[in-house]
């Protein structure tokens, strides 16, 4: 089943920024070879369900096997069974020039 997934996964830790561990977790979700895009509060990828939830698992076993000791994540999902739909439409719908 396809899906439309806007994604935002806080590491908890006692640093006060958390570069590293977001760019930890954009690394496994471009290597699902998803359309992924990063935003400013969390990253949309469109793809199979499987595949999204298994990118998220694989997050949070990074995230703590790097030390990160608490981690939390809020995931929107969309699926539709009317008609196909992409983030690059949406972007495009948008007015604005597709992210690749």
């Amino acid at each position: 089943m396809k899906v439309i997934a806007e994604i935002s996964i806080m590491p908890l830790s006692s640093g006060s920024s958390i570069r590293n561990e977001v760019a930890l977790a954009h690394d496994i979700l471009r290597k699902t070879g998803c359309p992924v895009e990063l935003h400013a509060a969390g990253t949309n990828i469109e793809g199979e369900l499987d595949v999204v939830m298994d990118a998220i698992k694989r997050i949070h076993e990074e995230l703590h096997a790097h030390g990160t000791a608490r981690a939390i994540s809020d995931v929107r999902l969309e699926t539709r069974v009317d008609k196909t739909d992409s983030l690059r439409e949406r972007t495009e719908f948008m007015g604005r020039p597709a992210a690749h």
